[in-house]
């Protein structure tokens, strides 16, 4: 190679720490006889960049998203129903231990969870926070009435309340407990109507010990009608009220939309009643402990007197007031 070349070359040897390094100012583009033209420095490798593909911010020009609003306050009050959003469980307030709040779901299930973030009210993230405020006016019992609190406890009255059916009787408590508690009243289990008139003449009803009686189906022409209508003429019948509802069953008091339907399933006669309902609702119905189940299950969904129909209503306050009634 000549002298001419190896100066177009602009090879320059130096020394560095890492010792001699040879250093191509540029890339040859082509070889001539010309020593000026054997190598060129193309103006592509010297022009400067200017077109920024992705331009100073790649997030200039974006809408930001909105940020989530915070989660609304609610206070923890009794029977506010609510859903624990990690777990899936959902139940209304029973109340509270300490930072911890009681749910009860419709099977009766309790859990306790933290108080906090972490909860919906019908799709609607909410914090739960403990009452701050005292309710407004008296409080009220499950029937509607005005509740005692601490009230000292009755020695019971002599006036009884009989009620036909285990479920009628459970559900009876569950909605006018705390009103027969507060008025001495005690409720007796009655096994089946066809011996309600050797109960009565047992109990011997007065003037002070009343008698007050709840029948399953007392419809015109029914068995049941007939009884309470020997009942009516006999020689106790200014001591005891006969009355019922017309339902089949005491489930049906129930209003549907605690199912979540519009009405009860119609069952054939010639299936047993709750069998039916349960097979329509798709509730398991194989044995009787298939059919506690499927009560439980109903009576979890009774908070207050406007979880049942006014047919019941209205003869289970009528047998309040005469049991409590005073005589002479």
């Amino acid at each position: 190679m000549t002298g001419a070349v190896r100066r177009a070359m602009h090879i320059n040897f130096g020394t560095h720490d890492s010792g001699v390094q040879a250093r191509l100012i540029a890339p040859p583009t082509r070889l001539t006889v010309g020593v000026s033209s054997i190598y060129r420095r193309p103006d592509r490798y010297c022009r400067p960049v200017t077109d920024d593909r992705y331009g100073s911010d790649v997030l200039a020009g974006w809408s930001r998203r909105p940020a989530p609003r915070p989660a609304r306050p609610v206070e923890a009050r009794r029977d506010l129903v609510v859903e624990h959003a990690a777990s899936g469980f959902c139940g209304a307030v029973l109340g509270l231990e300490g930072r911890m709040v009681r749910l009860e779901d419709a099977r009766r299930a309790v859990r306790v969870f933290p108080l906090g973030t972490g909860y919906l009210i019908d799709g609607e993230p909410v914090t739960l926070t403990a009452p701050t405020t005292a309710p407004r006016g008296r409080a009220r019992s499950s029937s509607g009435s005005f509740a005692v609190a601490d009230a000292p406890a009755r020695v019971a009255r002599g006036s009884r309340l009989l009620v036909e059916g285990r479920h009628d009787a459970e559900l009876v408590e569950r909605v006018w407990g705390h009103d027969l508690r507060v008025e001495g009243v005690v409720v007796e289990y009655l096994e089946g109507v066809d011996h309600l008139e050797a109960v009565i003449e047992e109990f011997a009803p007065t003037s002070g010990r009343r008698l007050g009686v709840l029948v399953d189906h007392l419809v015109p022409g029914s068995k049941e009608s007939r009884i309470a209508e020997r009942v009516a003429r006999g020689r106790h019948a200014r001591h005891v009220l006969v009355v019922g509802h017309p339902f089949v069953d005491v489930w049906q008091a129930v209003r549907p939309e605690r199912i979540g339907r519009d009405a009860w399933p119609d069952v054939p006669r010639s299936t047993e009643w709750k069998h039916g309902v349960c097979a329509a609702l798709g509730w398991p119905h194989e044995d009787q402990a298939d059919i506690a189940a499927a009560w439980q299950r109903l009576l979890g969904r009774v908070r207050t007197y406007a979880d049942l129909e006014p047919a019941l209503l209205g003869r289970v306050e009528q047998l309040i007031d005469f049991a409590t009634a005073s005589h002479a």
